[in-house]
């Protein structure tokens, strides 16, 4: 009998496990179910968006932010819960952001965002505020009104600028692609987005990043890097601030400039020097400009000119946009010297190939030896020699 009550006991313990095991994975716990209804009322969130439905866009919350996106071409547009805290009646959701731009993005732009949310008298959820999370970029239609024009070979989404502005950038974008296909090649999309926010501030929250790192910088690319083998969404963000004080030639530039990135995103990962990527940007915009070396590095000229000739090409870190801006200038200028100079004594083709085969490595130790090397025929040091002499020739 001791045993058999033994036997017994054990079962009951048993069951008692096995219920609380059924009881554990039987039925979703609150948290859970809070997540899936507040998913459900996003996913009606973003189908309103895509199918310009202001009245199903209204059901699910706050209908402030529709009428800032209601023009964007949107080919793809989602939300993906990844938490949500619960108050009583309120609570905030962790959102990942995923959309594309019709006939621009082949992959999706993601930004995290921060949702609050409320119950209604029949216990569903409503959205009461949608915004970036914190230490994340804004998207264009946190910061008003989203302007759109079509180009031939753009789009320029603004915010707090006339549609007549907005054309504008939009034609320096036409003008830009095809003249970088034609120093490049075709193998990339051939189409850019352009961001025009109303400020230097504005600009900065689109990259999430203090104000004071973009000061006197007219535009910059975003966008993934690597031979991911497939278009990453880019991005050129423009700075009115700076952007507005450059002339005709400049602004082209410029825009040429960032065209650039855009092209050659998918051949620029970890073992492409800064010098090389914003050189060669550097050498399609002015390429066809006219400029002279010395109208166009008024600073690495002032300083060749003063004996001061650079001893080694432009490290990474002097090319930070907050730091020195004389600098900053003699970088960018030092990088597009070296690309000139290689197509004026190798040819353009060879630069493009130069390029193409530092990108193939996948870090940075040896990858512009080697490139020198199998492209070039040179060595480094000799390479490094040569650019400083084509620098005293040019600009001492």
């Amino acid at each position: 009998m001791a045993g058999r009550r033994r036997g017994t006991r054990r079962t009951a313990v048993a069951v008692c496990l096995l219920l609380a095991s059924l009881s554990a994975c039987g039925g979703p716990s609150a948290a859970d179910t809070a997540r899936q209804r507040v998913q459900q009322v996003l996913d009606r969130r973003a189908a309103a968006v895509l199918h310009h439905d202001p009245a199903a866009y209204a059901a699910t919350g706050t209908r402030a932010p529709y009428a800032n996106l209601r023009s964007v071409p949107f080919t793809a547009l989602s939300y993906r819960v990844t938490a949500v805290r619960r108050t009583g009646a309120r609570a905030t959701a962790d959102a990942e952001l995923r959309y594309r731009l019709t006939g621009y993005d082949s992959a999706p732009v993601t930004a995290a965002r921060t949702l609050t949310l409320a119950t209604t008298a029949a216990g569903g959820w409503y959205v009461t505020a949608d915004r970036p999370a914190p230490r994340s970029a804004q998207q264009p239609w946190d910061q008003g009104a989203v302007t759109v024009v079509h180009g031939r070979a753009g789009i320029v989404l603004g915010v707090g600028h006339t549609t007549a502005a907005l054309r504008g950038y939009a034609d320096l974008a036409d003008r830009a692609v095809p003249a970088v296909s034609t120093a490049w090649g075709t193998d990339w999309s051939r189409r850019v987005v352009v961001l025009v926010p109303r400020s230097l501030q504005d600009m900065a929250a689109l990259l999430g990043s203090p104000a004071a790192n973009y000061r006197g910088i007219a535009a910059v690319t975003t966008g993934e890097a690597g031979g991911t083998g497939r278009a990453p969404a880019d991005r050129i963000i423009v700075n009115p601030d700076a952007y507005g004080m450059l002339g005709p030639l400049g602004k082209q530039v410029v825009l040429t400039h960032e065209t650039t990135h855009v092209a050659t995103r998918a051949h620029t990962d970890a073992a492409t020097p800064l010098w090389l990527s914003e050189g060669y940007a550097d050498w399609v915009g002015y390429r066809t400009s006219g400029r002279t070396p010395e109208q166009a590095a008024p600073e690495l000229a002032q300083a060749v000119s003063a004996g001061h000739v650079p001893a080694a090409l432009p490290a990474d870190r002097d090319f930070a946009f907050a730091g020195d801006a004389t600098r900053l200038a003699r970088a960018y200028e030092g990088g597009w010297m070296a690309c000139r100079m290689i197509a004026d004594r190798w040819g353009e083709h060879r630069l493009d190939a130069f390029y193409r085969a530092v990108g193939a490595h996948d870090r940075r130790a040896g990858a512009v030896e080697d490139a020198l090397h199998t492209v070039l025929g040179t060595t480094l040091e000799r390479f490094t020699a040569q650019w400083r002499q084509y620098l005293r020739a040019h600009l001492g």
